[in-house]
């Protein structure tokens, strides 16, 4: 393991004013996204929409890295560069989804446990190859009556540490996300109060397994309340929430938190971002790592023809330049188009 070069890549992808795309939607998800558009899900056309947001003029000014799914990193764009080729030298560090989804923890329902350690070793090394330097790995924690257990937030802790460690012997930075769920009516502060013991739980388990902290990101979720709840809260009380929590568990060693969206509009997640930068930068990096929130515009301007391709892409820079400003603590709402 080359702590310096883990320390230097994790650095690199919070660098201030920049954050990290997050395009590795499994085939699952992005068929949902495409039908939402009314368009079929083939390869061709999830190439094609990851060339056209990938190729977007400016948009490293943004973005310091973007995560990509299995098919995504083994397709070049329409000049014959490699995707992972492509990202480099526009100075966008490719990263790669290593998990394999989750399935059902066992005896006990509604609960969730990620796979994908098998052979996860001789995957990181084939990724390493086609150019990776940087790995995500997704938990799902859902809040319900009388759930999250103890025994699945300990499953998946110990599971997500033998991960970060397997990636840091193979020289690249494990993201770790650890997603308290939105679905559901529970208050902001049932959030807070599952997100600090998923946090403080893996934080134990990383320090057993002896996972370098200096060379891993969090990519965790805000403190918001369940998306069924019927009293929403304002961005200042998200941020207030979010970085109590953050202080609570993260250790200062690790380098920053880049935060998902998390099934929030896109106008929801710049300004609650926003709010986050004002109030908690000075122990960390609080940058981003968004999916929908980062594409749902350029996804819906695109909807599969070519002749929508600079609108979209449009989209797509307007919408990363106002999370730029937002990961600052500069963004307004009236910024919005």
């Amino acid at each position: 393991m080359d702590e310096v070069a883990l320390k230097d890549i994790a650095e690199k992808l919070v660098t201030p004013t920049k954050g990290i795309l997050a395009a590795d939607e499994s085939a699952g998800t992005i068929e949902k996204r495409f039908e939402s558009i009314g368009l079929e899900s083939t390869e061709e056309n999830r190439r094609n929409y990851r060339e056209m947001l990938l190729t977007t003029d400016g948009i490293e000014e943004f973005l310091s890295g973007v995560i990509l799914f299995d098919e995504t990193i083994r397709q070049s764009a329409g000049d014959g560069r490699p995707f992972a080729q492509l990202l480099n030298e526009k100075g966008m560090i490719p990263g790669i989804k290593v998990d394999k989804g989750t399935v059902e923890l066992t005896n006990f329902p509604e609960e969730k446990i990620t796979e994908g350690l098998d052979e996860l070793r001789e995957r990181l090394i084939e990724y390493h190859g086609l150019g990776a330097r940087f790995t995500k790995w997704r938990a799902v924690i859902k809040i319900a009556d009388n759930i999250p257990t103890k025994t699945c937030l300990e499953a998946n802790a110990e599971v997500m540490a033998r991960y970060a460690a397997l990636v840091q012997s193979e020289d690249m930075v494990p993201i770790i996300e650890p997603e308290v769920l939105m679905e559901g009516g529970h208050e902001l502060a049932r959030t807070k109060e599952v997100t600090e013991a998923v946090l403080k739980l893996l934080f134990t388990e990383l320090e057993e397994h002896r996972v370098f902290l200096e060379g891993i990101l969090i990519k965790t979720n805000m403190a918001v309340p369940g998306k069924d709840n019927p009293k929403k809260a304002e961005p200042i009380e998200v941020a207030a929430a979010t970085t109590n929590m953050l202080k609570e568990v993260i250790p200062s060693e690790v380098p920053g938190v880049v935060f998902l969206s998390g099934g929030q509009t896109p106008a929801e997640a710049t300004a609650n971002l926003n709010e986050i930068n004002k109030l908690g930068r000075d122990q960390w990096e609080l940058s981003f790592s968004f999916a929908r929130a980062l594409q749902e515009e350029a996804l819906k301007t695109w909807r599969g023809d070519p002749g929508n391709v600079k609108n979209a892409q449009e989209a797509f820079y307007h919408r990363a330049s106002l999370v730029s400003l937002a990961r600052q603590g500069k963004y307004e709402s009236n910024m919005e188009k």
